[in-house]
Protein backbone atom coordinates (compact mmCIF):
# COMPACT_ATOMS: atom_id res chain seq x y z
CA UNK A 1 0.00 0.00 0.00
CA UNK A 2 1.53 3.32 -1.04
CA UNK A 3 1.81 6.15 1.51
CA UNK A 4 2.42 9.85 1.18
CA UNK A 5 3.03 12.75 3.52
CA UNK A 6 0.35 15.32 4.17
CA UNK A 7 0.98 18.97 3.53
CA UNK A 8 0.13 20.81 6.78
CA UNK A 9 -2.34 23.17 5.08
CA UNK A 10 -4.35 20.37 3.42
CA UNK A 11 -7.94 20.83 4.63
CA UNK A 12 -9.48 17.56 3.55
CA UNK A 13 -9.69 14.46 5.74
CA UNK A 14 -7.11 11.77 4.97
CA UNK A 15 -6.68 8.15 6.02
CA UNK A 16 -4.10 7.16 8.64
CA UNK A 17 -3.27 3.88 10.38
CA UNK A 18 -3.69 4.13 14.15
CA UNK A 19 -1.71 1.69 16.25
CA UNK A 20 -3.88 0.35 19.10
CA UNK A 21 -3.44 -1.41 22.40
CA UNK A 22 -3.40 -5.16 21.66
CA UNK A 23 -6.89 -6.68 21.37
CA UNK A 24 -8.61 -3.28 21.60
CA UNK A 25 -9.23 -2.71 17.88
CA UNK A 26 -13.01 -3.23 18.04
CA UNK A 27 -13.40 -1.04 21.13
CA UNK A 28 -11.34 1.72 19.49
CA UNK A 29 -13.39 1.55 16.27
CA UNK A 30 -16.62 1.63 18.30
CA UNK A 31 -15.46 4.67 20.34
CA UNK A 32 -14.39 6.51 17.19
CA UNK A 33 -17.73 5.80 15.49
CA UNK A 34 -19.72 6.89 18.55
CA UNK A 35 -17.78 10.16 18.55
CA UNK A 36 -18.40 10.72 14.81
CA UNK A 37 -14.81 10.01 13.73
CA UNK A 38 -14.71 7.96 10.52
CA UNK A 39 -12.77 4.73 10.92
CA UNK A 40 -12.40 1.39 9.20
CA UNK A 41 -11.62 -1.91 10.90
CA UNK A 42 -11.39 -4.79 8.40
CA UNK A 43 -12.61 -8.02 10.02
CA UNK A 44 -12.60 -11.70 9.07
CA UNK A 45 -14.51 -14.70 10.40
CA UNK A 46 -12.76 -17.37 12.39
CA UNK A 47 -14.07 -20.43 14.19
CA UNK A 48 -12.99 -20.85 17.82
CA UNK A 49 -13.73 -23.63 20.26
CA UNK A 50 -14.71 -22.71 23.83
CA UNK A 51 -16.23 -25.05 26.41
CA UNK A 52 -16.87 -27.77 23.83
CA UNK A 53 -18.73 -25.29 21.62
CA UNK A 54 -17.88 -24.09 18.14
CA UNK A 55 -18.19 -20.29 17.90
CA UNK A 56 -17.67 -18.07 14.86
CA UNK A 57 -16.05 -14.76 15.81
CA UNK A 58 -15.11 -11.63 13.88
CA UNK A 59 -11.44 -10.74 14.34
CA UNK A 60 -9.30 -7.84 13.05
CA UNK A 61 -7.65 -8.59 9.71
CA UNK A 62 -4.71 -6.39 10.75
CA UNK A 63 -4.30 -6.92 14.51
CA UNK A 64 -3.22 -3.81 16.35
CA UNK A 65 -4.45 -1.31 13.74
CA UNK A 66 -7.55 0.73 12.95
CA UNK A 67 -7.69 3.01 9.91
CA UNK A 68 -8.87 6.54 10.77
CA UNK A 69 -10.02 9.26 8.36
CA UNK A 70 -9.43 12.71 9.83
CA UNK A 71 -7.91 16.12 9.39
CA UNK A 72 -4.34 16.30 10.61
CA UNK A 73 -5.45 19.13 12.91
CA UNK A 74 -7.68 16.57 14.72
CA UNK A 75 -4.69 14.37 15.52
CA UNK A 76 -4.53 15.28 19.22
CA UNK A 77 -8.28 14.73 19.69
CA UNK A 78 -8.09 11.30 18.01
CA UNK A 79 -4.92 10.25 19.82
CA UNK A 80 -6.54 11.09 23.16
CA UNK A 81 -9.06 8.26 22.66
CA UNK A 82 -8.51 5.33 25.02
CA UNK A 83 -6.84 2.41 23.26
CA UNK A 84 -5.00 4.41 20.58
CA UNK A 85 -1.25 4.46 21.07
CA UNK A 86 -0.06 6.50 18.07
CA UNK A 87 -0.42 7.08 14.34
CA UNK A 88 1.90 5.13 12.10
CA UNK A 89 4.58 7.58 10.96
CA UNK A 90 7.14 7.78 8.22
CA UNK A 91 10.07 10.22 8.14
CA UNK A 92 8.85 11.94 11.30
CA UNK A 93 5.25 12.62 10.23
CA UNK A 94 2.00 10.67 10.19
CA UNK A 95 1.86 8.54 7.05
CA UNK A 96 -1.14 9.22 4.82
CA UNK A 97 -2.86 6.25 3.19
CA UNK A 98 -4.30 7.10 -0.25
CA UNK A 99 -8.11 7.17 -0.33
CA UNK A 100 -8.08 4.81 -3.32
CA UNK A 101 -6.20 2.13 -1.35
CA UNK A 102 -8.71 2.15 1.52
CA UNK A 103 -11.64 2.19 -0.94
CA UNK A 104 -10.11 -0.72 -2.86
CA UNK A 105 -9.55 -2.64 0.37
CA UNK A 106 -13.16 -2.02 1.48
CA UNK A 107 -14.68 -3.08 -1.85
CA UNK A 108 -12.42 -6.12 -2.15
CA UNK A 109 -13.24 -7.37 1.33
CA UNK A 110 -16.96 -6.91 0.73
CA UNK A 111 -16.68 -9.38 -2.17
CA UNK A 112 -13.84 -11.74 -1.25
CA UNK A 113 -12.89 -13.61 1.89
CA UNK A 114 -9.52 -12.81 3.40
CA UNK A 115 -7.59 -13.88 6.44
CA UNK A 116 -4.42 -12.56 8.09
CA UNK A 117 -1.13 -14.03 7.08
CA UNK A 118 2.39 -13.51 8.43
CA UNK A 119 4.17 -10.56 6.84
CA UNK A 120 6.62 -11.88 4.22
CA UNK A 121 9.11 -10.25 1.89
CA UNK A 122 9.90 -13.18 -0.43
CA UNK A 123 7.91 -14.37 -3.47
CA UNK A 124 6.87 -13.22 -6.93
CA UNK A 125 5.52 -9.68 -6.98
CA UNK A 126 2.30 -9.35 -9.01
CA UNK A 127 -0.36 -6.80 -9.87
CA UNK A 128 -4.02 -7.78 -10.15
CA UNK A 129 -5.34 -6.81 -13.59
CA UNK A 130 -9.05 -7.63 -13.34
CA UNK A 131 -11.83 -8.35 -10.89
CA UNK A 132 -12.56 -6.60 -7.61
CA UNK A 133 -8.88 -6.58 -6.61
CA UNK A 134 -7.76 -4.81 -9.80
CA UNK A 135 -4.84 -2.52 -9.03
CA UNK A 136 -3.73 -4.26 -5.82
CA UNK A 137 -0.20 -5.57 -5.72
CA UNK A 138 1.10 -8.48 -3.72
CA UNK A 139 3.17 -11.61 -3.67
CA UNK A 140 1.98 -14.92 -5.03
CA UNK A 141 2.02 -18.09 -2.96
CA UNK A 142 0.96 -21.50 -4.27
CA UNK A 143 -0.21 -24.32 -2.09
CA UNK A 144 -1.40 -27.66 -3.42
CA UNK A 145 -2.25 -26.16 -6.81
CA UNK A 146 -4.33 -23.27 -5.44
CA UNK A 147 -3.09 -19.80 -6.21
CA UNK A 148 -3.17 -17.36 -3.35
CA UNK A 149 -2.18 -13.71 -3.34
CA UNK A 150 -0.44 -12.30 -0.32
CA UNK A 151 -1.20 -8.57 -0.14
CA UNK A 152 1.25 -6.84 2.15
CA UNK A 153 0.76 -3.50 3.82
CA UNK A 154 4.34 -2.41 4.38
CA UNK A 155 3.38 0.62 6.45
CA UNK A 156 1.94 -1.50 9.26
CA UNK A 157 3.98 -4.64 8.48
CA UNK A 158 0.86 -6.75 8.08
CA UNK A 159 -0.51 -8.91 5.34
CA UNK A 160 -3.66 -10.71 4.20
CA UNK A 161 -4.01 -13.85 2.15
CA UNK A 162 -6.58 -13.94 -0.68
CA UNK A 163 -7.53 -16.88 -2.89
CA UNK A 164 -7.88 -15.88 -6.52
CA UNK A 165 -7.83 -16.97 -10.14
CA UNK A 166 -4.34 -16.96 -11.67
CA UNK A 167 -5.72 -15.32 -14.82
CA UNK A 168 -6.37 -12.11 -12.86
CA UNK A 169 -2.68 -11.48 -12.09
CA UNK A 170 0.39 -10.41 -14.04
CA UNK A 171 3.99 -10.02 -12.94
CA UNK A 172 4.63 -6.51 -11.68
CA UNK A 173 7.47 -4.54 -13.14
Amino acid sequence: METTHLVENDLRPRWYAAYTVPRHEKAVAHRLASQKVESYLPLYSSVRHWNHRRVEVQLPLFPGYVFVRMLLSDRVRVLSRPGIIRLVSFDGGPAVLPDEEIERLQSSLSTWKAKPYPYLTAGKHVRITSGPFAGLEGKILQRKGKMRLLVTLDLIQSAMLLEMDAAEAQLAS
